[in-house]
């Protein structure tokens, strides 16, 4: 059986399933998909992404705003706190730092990101951190603000090993998307390659960032398989090992008791 630690399943193509999400994620089951974390990334669309996926036991849910949001409502502790007590709710994010798309003053992403760790700290949750060409200031909030007390992942990981271990001594798990597929991304399966094992988990993003042989078409949960062989080529171990221990980690990480 297989996680997606981390997908947007109201932003998916459902085209190919009639547009029924129910067709979809009887594919989901059909592919050993045991469970999909699905990511909020601002507080607007929240509300309608909880009503499609509040049915599903085997869907659980993160409370944030995306770093790069910024037309969008900027939530303060109390909202986020009061949002991430719904059971359904597992993690705090993704939140974190983007230095690519957003440019000028940041001191707002910081703030923002200040605010989701103090959430995550009062709930006992653990942070989804996306990171984008600000690996520095990312460790340092991380640090500054005490996240190791609830940990978390470096969801979508696109640094080098000196980040990832010091992510990984902050108590911070590291997350492989279809990019460790793609043949440019060489420092990424060096970390594949490296991580303990007892410290990574899988992920598709989807719909964006589809894995190779499906590189620059729409991305599904389903796609996190490719994932899971292309880690354990790099690992030389078996799909079967590396689907369950990146399963044994997630339900660790976010202690869950599911399966």
């Amino acid at each position: 059986m297989l996680i997606d630690s981390h997908c947007h399943l109201d932003r998916i193509d459902l085209e190919p399933y009639q547009h029924d999400f129910s067709c979809f994620m009887k594919e989901a089951e059909n592919n050993q998909i045991e469970h999909m974390l699905c990511i909020a990334i601002d507080l607007e669309s929240y509300p309608a992404m909880y009503d499609l996926v509040s049915n599903y036991s085997q869907i659980s849910l993160t409370v944030g705003v995306h770093p790069n949001v910024q037309d969008g409502k900027d939530p303060s502790v109390d909202e986020l706190v009061a949002l991430g007590q719904e059971e359904k709710v597992i993690a705090i994010g993704e939140t974190g730092l983007d230095y690519f798309r957003s440019k000028g003053d940041l001191d707002w992403q910081h703030q923002r990101f200040k605010k989701h760790i103090t959430a995550a700290k009062i709930l006992k949750k653990p942070l989804i951190i996306h990171t984008r060409e600000s690996k520095q200031d990312t460790l340092r909030i991380l640090e500054q603000e005490n996240a190791r007390d609830v940990g978390g992942v470096i969801h979508c990981f696109t640094e080098d090993w000196d980040f990832a271990e010091k992510a990984l001594d902050l108590g911070f798990y590291i997350s492989f998307s279809g990019i460790v597929t793609f043949n440019s991304a060489k420092e990424i399966k060096e970390v594949a390659k490296k991580v303990p094992a007892d410290r990574f988990l899988i992920e598709t993003d989807s719909p964006y960032l589809a894995p190779v042989p499906f590189r620059g078409k729409p991305n599904y949960p389903t796609y996190v398989r490719y994932v899971a062989e292309h880690i354990a080529e790099l690992r030389n171990t078996s799909f079967q090992q590396i689907a369950q221990q990146s399963t044994e980690n997630f339900k660790r990480l976010f202690r869950l008791d599911i399966g």
